[in-house]
């Protein structure tokens, strides 16, 4: 759970297995245009924010480099979060440096394996032959002692996967965090459970159901939130906020990403929670057909 109890929910951050405090609520990027990206950074972290996050394979670090220098604020009150791609798996290294030299930046935060698949660079339809996850999970826990990355952690991972990283010999460091995909119609409770009990921190991704969701058309959580007085995307984020996880909704509008922020001094009731927790419909915002293997196991893509 989160560190502090009180209705402050933009203060609020959760301790990892490191003892690192990450914040609750930051900003994500992924689908942010060119251009967008910079002022989308400036305006969040002028707004409250001190939490950012990117990929390698967003193609934004730079921007986001930018936004981060453009709003004045300083870098140890910012954490930053990036991922390695699937391509540079077997070029751990390469990938950190490619990363941090994109994003202006000595360091960063938390450093993510994007997905578990060891895509071959020559061929994206292929998965290397000779590499996979257990090996880039060798690397990256190298990186820790360097400085250069404080954190580490995987994103995209499922239950057999993380048991398959967990049991290997040679995990010798518990991923921090797992970035995974989580709205209402998306919860996931068995696999949130499973990495809570390993001691492993998610953090949701695609929060709001991404761009033009289903969610928004969604006559329990419309209703809820009318009765709330608050916005649809705002009740989302408080759920994922109370069932433990954090959340980097993706806005490139000033005026929504302040709005997405406006989380303090309130709260989703038991009876609210619920309604939630039972929303019939689901979707997968980012399913594995475009991987060379597959790395979901529910079906359609849905973990339980």
């Amino acid at each position: 759970m989160a560190d502090q109890q009180s209705l402050d929910h933009t203060k609020w951050t959760f301790t990892l297995n490191t003892g690192a405090k990450m914040p609750a609520v930051g900003l994500g990027t992924w689908q942010s245009k060119p251009n967008e990206v910079r002022e989308a950074v400036k305006a969040a972290l002028k707004a409250g924010y001190r939490h950012i996050d990117t990929a390698l394979a967003y193609g934004n670090e730079n921007e986001v480099g930018l936004g981060i220098k453009d709003s004045g604020v300083p870098r140890d009150q910012i954490w930053v979060t990036t991922k390695l791609d699937n391509t540079w798996h077997h070029v751990v290294e390469e990938g950190v440096t490619s990363s941090l030299k994109s994003l202006q930046l000595d360091y960063v935060d938390l450093y993510l394996m994007h997905w578990p698949s060891s895509t071959d660079p020559s061929d994206k339809k292929k998965h290397l032959p000779d590499w996979n996850f257990i090996k880039t999970w060798q690397e990256m826990q190298k990186l820790p002692a360097s400085g250069r990355v404080k954190n580490i952690g995987v994103s995209n991972f499922a239950i057999p996967n993380l048991e398959k990283l967990l049991n290997d010999p040679s995990c010798k460091v518990v991923p921090a965090v797992n970035q995974i995909e989580l709205h209402p119609n998306c919860p996931s409770p068995k696999l949130l459970e499973y990495n809570k009990s390993k001691g492993i921190h998610c953090t949701a991704y695609s929060c709001l159901g991404s761009t033009d969701s289903p969610l928004y058309k969604d006559q329990t959580l419309l209703k809820l939130a009318e009765a709330k007085g608050k916005t649809p995307q705002q009740c989302m984020l408080m759920w994922g906020l109370q069932r433990g996880s954090s959340v980097i909704p993706k806005s490139v509008t000033a005026s929504r990403i302040e709005k997405n922020f406006e989380l303090d001094g309130w709260e989703l009731s038991k009876e609210e929670m619920t309604q939630l927790d039972n929303l019939p419909d689901r979707f997968k915002v980012c399913g594995d057909a475009w991987l060379p293997i597959k790395v979901f196991s529910g079906e359609g893509g849905i973990e339980a």
